[in-house]
């Protein structure tokens, strides 16, 4: 695909203005060179769930990008991390959506307690839910543990935190959901 058919189903689908703009001032050789170096993982899912990547597929991305932060998770806290599962098993077809909106409650009821740490986990587990909403949730818990920090410099580290998160989601969606299979959904 051409950066111009890119631009135009960007365009198309409402992207947001940041998206367009990293797309429209960089070169690519390629629409494969564009999804193997995307620096965000809630554009990837985004654009795949948009061109019709299968639901169950976006879901395990999703999780992917959420479980990134259960290392903000209060120790000995289950719920985000069963949240999490009980999503995935949905995407293999071993688990129900009320299961997966059950977990979903509980991890919830976790968020409540411990505002931002929960959040990433319980964001993921409604498999019927946006799936970007895990990426932010995820990348949310990680600079708000950075910002805990009493160090004036907290709101650096935070930034950093971020732009680490939205690195290491865009390689997960990345390991789950390839330019072909992109390419195969837009067909």
């Amino acid at each position: 695909m051409t950066r111009t058919g890119v631009i135009r189903i960007l365009n198309d689908n409402g992207a947001c203005r940041e998206a367009r703009k990293w797309v429209c001032s960089r070169w690519f050789s390629s629409s494969r060179d564009m999804w193997a170096t995307c620096p965000r993982g809630d554009w990837m899912l985004w654009i795949a769930g948009r061109v019709g990547v299968k639901r169950e597929t976006l879901v395990l991305a999703a999780c992917a990008c959420a479980r990134l932060a259960l290392p903000y998770i209060e120790p000995g806290e289950m719920r985000p991390l069963r949240a999490i599962e009980t999503a995935e098993a949905w995407a293999r077809g071993e688990a129900t959506l009320d299961q997966v909106r059950a977990t979903n409650y509980a991890a919830a009821a976790a968020a409540e307690a411990a505002a931002y740490d929960s959040s990433a986990a319980s964001a993921v587990a409604a498999a019927d839910a946006d799936p970007s909403a895990a990426y932010f949730a995820a990348a949310a818990s990680a600079s708000a543990s950075a910002a805990a920090d009493a160090d004036p410099s907290a709101a650096y580290f935070a930034a950093a935190a971020l732009k680490k998160m939205q690195r290491t989601c865009s390689d997960a969606v990345r390991a789950i959901i390839s330019h072909d299979m992109i390419m195969e959904a837009i067909k």
